[in-house]
């Protein structure tokens, strides 16, 4: 298995619920702070080797942060997507981080969404990659897998415990055959997501966050459908803080509707399509996502 760049640092934070949440930080401890959030499922450490190698050259301190329910963080399904975004925010002074980019993945992305709108003073700039728009919201964009998987949320949500435990245990009973299922799932994934999957720091790097990250459980797998499948609680037209987005155009779970629906009603938004990638197009593009943060929030600095 090649060797990818090991964190800086991790650890956890607790936050005023009592609750902890995993961290892990890549690049210069005072570097200009940018907060990854995971997809789904993932953990703290579902970061690229291209993004943690650019973090040193480019000074920027990397922070992935477990959502509640992996890797080292509590299990606990809160009631909506902001006030799980609300948590995250206090994760976030704990480190000790004012003012932040952030990125979010797939599942990630709502919950960076909640904390643009929440917390616009310190959040200078947002990158979505694949993220979707809500279901349950009068801004609801149609198509998907969690559009059509949406009306057994509430079942979900009462079976949460028993299904992650189920999942667990299945994950950890292929452990030792973790790189031939990997495989399988890349073998088996749209073309664009398979050309990702090729790369050997990639296979390296989602190996090692599932793996450690579900040593506790996959509830926050559960927990982001239950949330992203309810009302947001706001609407995307709402959001102040300038948000770039990258989609591929043959993303198969999170149609390419779900971005330019979400990018016409964000007022300060951009879309850049990536022609024939899938749903982790977006990990392939980690250096222009980083580059363009730093160009948006410079703009706005000399602004």
């Amino acid at each position: 298995m090649v060797e990818i760049t090991a964190p800086r640092v991790e650890g956890t934070v607790t936050v005023a619920s009592g609750r902890h949440y995993g961290f892990a930080e890549f690049g210069p401890a005072n570097g200009r702070p940018i907060v990854w959030m995971h997809g789904t499922p993932g953990a703290r450490r579902q970061i690229p080797e291209t993004a943690r190698l650019a973090a040193a050259e480019l000074g920027l301190r990397i922070v992935g942060i477990d959502r509640a329910g992996v890797g080292a963080s509590s299990a606990h399904l809160h009631n909506s997507l902001l006030d799980a975004a609300a948590e995250i925010g206090e994760v976030t002074e704990q480190l000790g981080l004012d003012r932040f980019a952030m990125i979010g993945l797939s599942g990630g992305g709502p919950y960076v969404l909640a904390s643009c709108y929440l917390a616009p003073d310190r959040i200078a700039v947002a990158a979505i990659l694949g993220g979707m728009a809500p279901v349950a919201d009068p801004d609801a964009a149609e198509g998907g897998v969690i559009n059509r998987l949406s009306a057994a949320a509430p079942l979900v949500a009462r079976l949460r415990m028993p299904l992650s435990m189920l999942l667990t245990a299945g994950l950890w009973s292929l452990r030792p055959l973790a790189s031939q299922v990997f495989d399988l799932y890349a073998r088996l994934s749209p073309e664009g997501d398979r050309r990702v999957f090729e790369r050997p720091e990639v296979k390296a790097m989602f190996l090692d966050d599932l793996l450690r990250g579900s040593r506790t459980g996959l509830a926050a797998l559960f927990y982001d459908f239950v949330l992203i499948s309810r009302p947001w609680g706001f609407s995307p037209r709402d959001v102040k803080v300038p948000v770039r987005w990258w989609h591929g155009d043959a993303d198969n779970l999170v149609p390419l509707r779900h971005g330019e629906h979400m990018v016409s009603l964000i007022p300060d938004a951009e879309l850049s399509i990536r022609p024939g990638e899938s749903h982790l197009g977006g990990l392939g593009a980690a250096e222009e996502v980083l580059s363009t943060l730093l160009r948006v929030w410079d703009d706005a600095n000399v602004r």
